[in-house]
């Protein structure tokens, strides 16, 4: 019996844990075999992360303290978090992210999470939430052209070079979040920054190179000329931005 709870504490050491600590300049994550999580408190030091993944939608706490510059930084995820603090101080700098993640070549963007955020008090000199969305995939770069071949001495001319490819369109951003705050009416409307911005397009992905036409070639018989270059290829165009997200303040 010892032993089974021995095993249970290792494989599941957030099961009875209610109360978390990040220490300074690291990371923590939060588990993600649940989707609900319950806190008696939760201190991030300074310059420490929390993160949360994006199958949990609700977490509540009781007592929450971030240092300076410390982070609750959040997944993204189709469905939106909900945040119910009882007590929250927050030192200068800290903040709570919800950002979108970037595209890449093989996924699109992905929006910011829509975060519903609760805090029955609140002592803090500014209470900031990023929940922009990613920056769009860039384009792909054209191919560079082939070089023309070069003539022999006894027959024909240079060859051309090949045309460089056109370089293709830079991706959409993805979309700001929705983002609703909760906030006690004594909180000051001038210490709320919430930024829910559509991320930048994409880069345009540039043309490809000219190829080199063949080059001029002197003979015994006769001198043959170079072949001309190819064409750069055209760059394409920016992504456009994603759209921007939405703040509500309500105020109890």
């Amino acid at each position: 019996m010892r032993k089974l709870c021995l095993l249970v504490a290792l494989v599941c050491p957030w099961a009875s844990a209610q109360v978390i600590q990040v220490e300074t300049h690291s990371l923590m994550r939060l588990p993600n075999t649940t989707s609900a999580l319950t806190l008696e408190r939760l201190e991030v030091a300074d310059y420490g992360t929390l993160l949360v993944p994006a199958n949990v939608t609700e977490l509540t706490i009781g007592q929450l303290h971030l240092g300076r510059e410390a982070r609750i930084a959040i997944v993204p995820g189709q469905q939106a978090l909900q945040i119910k603090v009882a007590e929250g101080e927050l030192a200068d700098g800290s903040q709570i992210t919800a950002r979108g993640a970037p595209g890449t070549y093989t996924k699109a963007a992905r929006p910011g999470r829509d975060l519903n955020l609760r805090f029955n008090a609140l002592n803090a000199p500014l209470l900031s939430v990023d929940a922009r969305g990613g920056t769009g995939a860039p384009g792909y770069v054209g191919l560079d052209g082939a070089n023309g071949q070069a003539p022999g001495c006894t027959w024909g001319a240079a060859g051309r070079g090949a045309d460089g490819s056109n370089g293709s369109d830079g991706q959409p951003g993805a979309a700001g979040a929705q983002v609703r705050l909760e906030l006690p009416r004594d909180y000051p409307d001038e210490q709320i920054k919430v930024t829910v911005e559509g991320g930048a397009g994409g880069a345009a992905g540039a043309g490809g190179k000219p190829g080199a036409g063949g080059k001029a070639k002197g003979c015994f018989v006769y001198t043959a000329d170079g072949g001309k270059s190819g064409r750069p290829g055209a760059d394409g165009q920016p992504g456009p931005a994603g759209a921007a997200g939405a703040v509500t303040v309500q105020r109890f």
